[in-house]
């Protein structure tokens, strides 16, 4: 399948102060607990002045009507593919019944005939194999993806042309996104509020649903692997110990002082616990302590460089543009004005 071709001409552009509608497309074997993940993130969503900042809709690749789920039940969705035209972003959940999408990386035609509903434009999002369809349908060729860690090698073997990660929690690539397995979806979608709206709505939307707003690292901690001796030994007091001091300089030998590690030790067993480096961590604290100042205070730029431990503006303005693709000024205009854009397409762990 063509993505471009298939897709319908461009929607029109919602009228302004319009909700962004998020259509959710139930496929038989679908897993409830994915299904249920857009709308409750999405849902709980909202601006200052109490609205909600999302509509969301869920669809059915056939006519209204039940759909098969993995459990002992179905779920009767109340609209059929057509719904699909109506989408700011399509959200693909995972399915345990995929057939020839799964085995050969083909679409149905039924599966074919829903998808070219959408338009041109379209945010695209996969939860864990919610990614097969996506690529199947060939909006993955030559884009970073990922998908559950234990489908990976299959997901990659399938589709060549895709550039599989398979260690990160979800992939950003602009209007196309993939996370991992289950839970991560609700890490894609906290990011894709974050990316609209900011950090703080973000992080409502977090409290809420008693979640962490950010998890660290990526789906390496989740795999199983042999351990070569019984660790008893963890680096949570290290980071609890630098996130209350991120405004000072701190060393890879200070953190590793608190577990009275040697250095290679502490790294090591960081690694392993979060999926990055002390160093990309402490970056990664840094840049959401930068965001959350920008978006709440009206502290000046150096004044936030320094308490976010970046010491200097134009070593803030450096890592933002990297993390993010925005400078401080222009990420503090978007979010404080209330008409937040999307930031640069990013890869994220």
């Amino acid at each position: 399948m063509n993505p471009e071709s298939a897709r319908k001409p461009a929607r029109t552009p919602a009228p302004p102060g319009a909700r962004h509608r998020v259509v959710v497309l139930a496929m038989d074997g679908l897993l409830p607990f994915e299904l249920g993940i857009p709308q409750r993130i999405f849902g709980k969503a909202r601006g200052a002045d109490g609205r909600r900042l999302y509509d969301i809709v869920t669809c059915s690749i056939r006519p209204p009507g039940p759909v098969e789920t993995d459990a002992d039940f179905a779920v009767l969705v109340p609209n059929g593919p057509e719904a699909l035209a109506t989408a700011d972003t399509v959200v693909v959940p995972a399915s345990h019944e995929l057939g020839p999408v799964y085995e050969d990386g083909v679409l149905t035609p039924e599966l074919a005939a829903a998808l070219a509903h959408i338009r041109p434009g379209t945010r695209l999002v996969s939860i864990c194999t919610g990614g097969y369809v996506l690529a199947a349908a060939g909006f993955l060729d030559g884009r970073p993806a990922t998908t559950h860690w234990y489908h990976a090698e299959h997901f990659q073997r399938l589709f060549p042309k895709v550039r599989v990660d398979a260690d990160v929690l979800f992939v950003d690539d602009g209007d196309v996104l993939t996370s991992a397995g289950v839970a991560a979806g609700i890490d894609l979608c906290l990011h894709l509020v974050r990316r609209d709206h900011g950090t703080a709505v973000a992080n409502d939307v977090a409290r809420r649903t008693v979640v962490p707003p950010h998890r660290d690292g990526g789906q390496a901690q989740y795999i199983q692997r042999p351990l070569p001796e019984q660790q008893t030994a963890g680096t949570t007091a290290a980071r609890a110990w630098a996130l209350a001091r991120l405004h000072e300089p701190i060393q890879l030998r200070d953190m590793a002082r608190q577990e009275a590690m040697s250095v290679r030790t502490f790294t090591r067993r960081f690694r392993e616990e979060v999926g990055v480096s002390p160093g990309q961590w402490l970056t990664r604290q840094r840049v959401e302590r930068a965001r959350h100042l920008l978006e709440s205070t009206d502290l000046s730029i150096d004044q936030i460089a320094h308490d976010a431990g970046f010491g200097t503006a134009q070593s803030m303005r450096q890592h933002l543009q990297g993390a993010l693709g925005v400078t401080p000024t222009a990420y503090r205009r978007t979010f404080r004005s209330g008409e937040a854009t999307p930031a640069a397409p990013q890869r994220q762990p």
